[in-house]
Parts: C-alpha cells; structure tokens; sequence
C-alpha cells in the first residue's frame, strides 16, 4: 500500500525515512513499517524488538547511548505523540563522519523515522509534554554492553534546545563520560561493525 520517502543525510549511512501517510476528516493511516517496503527502498535489517519509552514533560532529555560489541543495534526510530530533537553522533572510528552529530525533530505530525545505524550514540531531548517514543532494534538489549557518551559533551558542541541546568535527566546519563574520555576505549571502528 504505502511506499516510503527515504532521504540520505549528510552522517554516513543514516537516514530520514517518511512513510505514505493518507488522511481525510477522520484523521490518517499509514504503514509505520513494511519489510516489502522498507527492503525495496534498500533497507534491509532485521528487527527484532520494539522499544517504547514514555517522557511526560518537555525538557527530558536522554542519551547519548550506545550498545558495544556484538551488542550493537541498528535502531529505527520514531515519535508517536509530542516532538523531540533527536540526535545521533557517529562514533565509528575512521568513518568520514565520525566525530559529527546532526539533530532532527522527529513527532506526531511529521510522522517521519530515523535509521540510526551501528555504531552511532543517540540521545533525544522533549520539545513538548507527553512523548511516546518508539524504535524497533536489530540486537536485544545487553546491559554489560551498555555505553554512553554525555550529553553536555563540549568536543562535540551539540546544539541542545535546552539550558543543562533545566533538563530533566537520569543520574546515569549526567554522569557519562565526556567524548575525548570515550575516545581512549573506542569499541568502534568504521567498517567492522
């Protein structure tokens, strides 16, 4: 039924997918996923879990994570109620992007998805009250793999709508280690994830 919009971005292998949306006076339909789509328009993963995550104020703000190792997720994101700034950094040592973020806003209205690949930190910060964020993940959650990168983070100079002292965030989040810290351990490296 639907087929997809899908644009490249400028990060290496991420990108900005918006489905076939139909409405009329009673609201919308779409395929949020299709495999048959999805693999036609070149992107073929195979998910295996869908996460669901619920920030009931605007200035929550969450990341950056990551899975190491064989714990690595492709993820495919996307907002089901409010908005968010999503961002993703390319930690992927010696890809022509690592080291760079890019943010997106992702919401109920623009119904678009973001394909964040292997080997990319992803946070995302609320613009409004009660956000339903979704993501579908290639790899099951691992918590020995987790990582993290902080959000606040001044090497990457990422361009948060938010003061740091307002965001609502985890004590585990406020306490990751900067990206030059992140960099003596890198379990990344371009090409063999």
């Amino acid at each position: 039924m639907g087929k997809l919009l899908v644009k490249e971005t400028k990060l290496q292998d991420v990108k900005l997918i918006t489905p076939a949306v139909f409405g009329d006076n009673r609201g919308f339909f779409m395929e949020s996923y299709s495999d048959q789509d999805f693999k036609d328009a070149g992107i073929d993963f195979d998910f295996i879990q869908d996460n669901h995550s619920l920030s009931t104020q605007a200035g929550v703000l969450r990341g950056l994570h990551f899975q190491r190792g064989k714990a690595a997720q492709t993820k495919l994101i996307r907002v089901v109620t409010g908005a968010v700034l999503d961002v993703i950094v390319d930690v992927r040592a010696g890809s022509p992007t690592y080291g760079q973020w890019e943010g997106y806003i992702l919401s109920a209205s623009n119904h678009r998805q973001l394909l964040v690949p292997k080997g990319y930190a992803h946070g995302f910060v609320t613009l409004t009250d009660d956000v339903n964020f979704l993501y579908k993940c290639d790899n099951p959650y691992n918590a020995e793999a987790d990582g993290g990168i902080s959000f606040k983070t001044p090497e990457l100079n990422i361009d948060w709508p938010i003061d740091f002292d307002k965001a609502i965030t985890s004590e585990k989040d406020a306490a990751q280690p900067t990206f030059t810290e992140f960099e003596k351990n890198n379990p990344f490296k371009y090409g063999e994830i």
